[in-house]
């Protein structure tokens, strides 16, 4: 079940999303002084037009006529300074809370587990920090504005129907009674289409960024077409699902208006009894029906607020969702400089999703501090997901991981992360310059060191092409550079940082022969110091590791180095054969 499809209760949303606007309750208050201002308006004008017409035309009173032109000023004047002040401040609030609830939302994003990102496609966590923050804050702005400004109106109008003639207004209750009634099931509706809406935009946006993303797969094998069916079929459910709001939303007013025009026109019908036989003066009845004709216009805008007002409850009920949801284990209390290296691997079992099976079976594996580790075997066979444990990706089902003698869990997270390096094959860059893009996450590293990693992992080759060299923007996922050229700025990212271990999982899969050799000649100098881990499926870059470990169906089936492996004549012998074979 979806985010916005849990039973959440609509009143706690609505509470939680006032924590965002509390810290601005100064600036929401002199918006409420403006509804209140905007409201006054109402029994005003009502009394405005009872007053005059009683003075000039039962007391003959002429000369109050002249008074009415500033009269109709001065109200305009205050309708307008409420407007303004109804809109601008909860319109500046509402601008500080989607700016904290995209904070707070991001923030969470970066530290949820790794399993939540394998759940959740990126296409609805996009739409929720863009499209769905948005109407989250209309909820405690443009629709508080109108709930409470156009409550206080029909409020006053209400009360000085009351006050006029309190058995004329009687008729108000019945109508209102039902109107609530109306209101409360249009309000569900509006909810369950809204959570419907948001769910089918973020399959919108999903269709769109997997497409764009994946633009030259696409054109390489004439996907157009498929990708437009797909992108038309959630254009299409996200169109009849707004249509469904839509027409719920249109239907609600009519209906509505209709019930308070028979509750006006029973009203009118007694009083015009009352005015003929001369319990009501025609003055009253006129400022009467003014107060009474003033109320069904705020009548009709608290009642189309409530779309907006539950789409925006319900994706805040998306967002809290996300908010709720545990974020990474902060780790143990051990606190950790700068480690040794040894790593150990105890009756280690790890499982993803038990309908899927078990993914690592019983691991042991001692790894001295300064060795370098090959890890080799098929597709699936779980190399990466071992080395995936190291930085507490995901924790083992069963069994330990040791650093240095102790478990894992036991280090506090950031100090254990700050042990490792990683240069996976998913290369990731980010749109900024080489230089920012080689110092992520050692901002404070340097020129010196710098200097080396940009050497030692040949990035000098080609960024001194470049006129503005490691000031070059590289755009977004760093298209303005080759792969391998992207290959050997992640390479410099995890040697400058000058971790005691270093995973590099496919690290040289991008480059070409020559780039391939200068790296590793570099990286047989750098490894010396630091416990490495390399995932490759070229052999011939693993011939001079420590220990090579060889993997199939999630265990561990040989261990050894090249020579001895290829003695053997097992399996390491046989991927050695495929590989090199003429």
């Amino acid at each position: 079940m979806s985010a916005g499809e849990q039973p959440v209760s609509a009143g706690a949303v609505y509470r939680r999303l006032l924590h965002y606007a509390r810290p601005h309750a100064g600036m929401f208050a002199i918006g409420v002084l403006g509804m209140m201002m905007y409201a006054a308006v109402t029994p005003i004008t009502a009394w405005f037009v009872k007053k005059f017409l009683n003075a000039a035309f039962v007391a003959q009173n002429m000369q109050v006529l002249q008074y009415v032109p500033a009269g109709v000023i001065a109200l305009f004047l205050l309708r307008g300074i409420g407007d303004y002040l109804a809109n601008y401040f909860p319109g500046w609030v509402g601008r500080q809370m989607i700016k904290a609830i995209r904070a707070d939302l991001f923030a969470h994003y970066l530290r949820l587990p790794t399993a939540w990102y394998e759940r959740e496609s990126a296409g609805p966590m996009l739409s929720r920090l863009t499209y769905n923050a948005e109407l989250v804050a209309d909820a405690a702005t443009n629709s508080a504005t109108v709930l409470i400004r156009d409550s206080l109106a029909i409020a006053g109008g209400v009360f000085y129907l009351f006050y006029l003639n309190w058995k004329l207004a009687a008729f108000v209750i019945p109508v209102a009674m039902v109107i609530g009634l109306l209101v409360q099931s249009v309000n569900r509706r509006f909810r369950r289409y809204s959570t419907r809406i948001q769910n089918s935009m973020g399959d919108v946006t999903r269709v769109a960024k997997e497409a764009i993303e994946a633009h030259r797969v696409v054109k390489v094998f004439n996907a157009q077409q498929h990708l437009q069916k797909s992108f038309g079929a959630a254009n299409e459910l996200n169109r009849h699902t707004n249509m469904r709001l839509i027409s719920a939303r249109s239907s609600s007013n009519p209906i509505v208006q209709l019930i308070a025009a028979l509750g006006l026109a029973a009203v009118l019908y007694v009083a015009n009894r009352q005015v003929a036989s001369g319990v009501m003066q025609g003055g009253d009845f006129l400022g009467f029906l003014t107060a009474l004709l003033l109320i069904p216009e705020p009548l009709r805008r608290l009642v189309s607020v409530s779309g907006p007002l539950q789409q925006s409850i319900a994706a805040g009920a998306s967002v809290f969702e996300v908010l709720d949801a545990p974020t990474e284990p902060a780790g143990g209390t051990r606190r950790i400089q700068h480690a040794r290296g040894a790593v150990n691997f105890r009756n280690v079992n790890f499982t993803y999703d038990h309908d899927k099976g078990q993914v690592l079976h019983d691991i042991n594996l001692d790894i001295a501090a300064g060795t370098t580790v090959a890890i080799v075997g098929r597709s699936g066979s779980g190399k990466t997901t071992l080395v995936s444990l190291l930085p507490r990706f995901y924790d083992p089902s069963s069994g330990a991981v040791l650093l240095d003698g102790v478990d894992l869990r036991e280090y506090a997270l950031a100090d254990l992360r700050s042990q490792l390096s990683l240069v996976s094959q998913e290369v990731v860059i980010f749109n900024d310059t080489i230089g920012n893009n080689i110092v992520f996450g050692a901002e404070h590293a340097d020129a010196a060191a710098i200097d080396a990693a940009v050497r030692a992992a040949h990035v000098d080759e080609f960024v001194n092409e470049f006129p503005l060299g490691l000031a070059t923007m590289v755009g977004d996922r760093g298209t303005g550079l080759s792969g391998g050229q992207r290959q050997r700025v992640a390479i410099a990212r995890a040697l400058l940082r000058n971790s005691p271990i270093l995973i590099l999982d496919e690290a040289t899969s991008s480059l070409d022969t020559a780039a391939e050799r200068h790296i590793q000649s570099a990286l047989e100098q750098l490894v010396k110091n630091r416990t490495t881990f390399v995932i490759a499926h070229r052999l011939s870059t693993i011939e001079h590791a420590d220990l090579i470990v060889v993997m199939q169906d999630g265990a561990i089936v040989e261990t050894g180095t090249h020579a001895e492996l290829l003695a053997r004549a097992g399996i390491y012998a046989q991927l050695h054969q495929l590989q090199f074979k003429v």
